[in-house]
């Protein structure tokens, strides 16, 4: 089983990355640095949520793993 301080760094690094495509794409679709960086911060946010639910979740089945 991962720990739930794995879990936060894999989600970390993730979404870090992340969050500089999506600034790069906001800044190209509106060609505001501020408005793509916004739309950034609030996928980042909301999508490093979701991925820690999605992995504690998953880090609690059993299923395919060879145990």
């Amino acid at each position: 089983m991962e720990t739930r301080q794995r879990s936060l760094v894999k989600a970390v690094i993730w979404n870090l990355m992340g969050l500089g495509m999506m600034t790069l794409v906001g800044l190209i679709a509106t060609g505001s640095a501020a408005i793509g960086g916004t739309l950034a911060l609030v996928n980042t946010a909301i999508g490093l949520t979701m991925y820690l639910i999605y992995e504690r979740v998953w880090a609690g089945i059993r299923w395919g793993r060879n145990v």
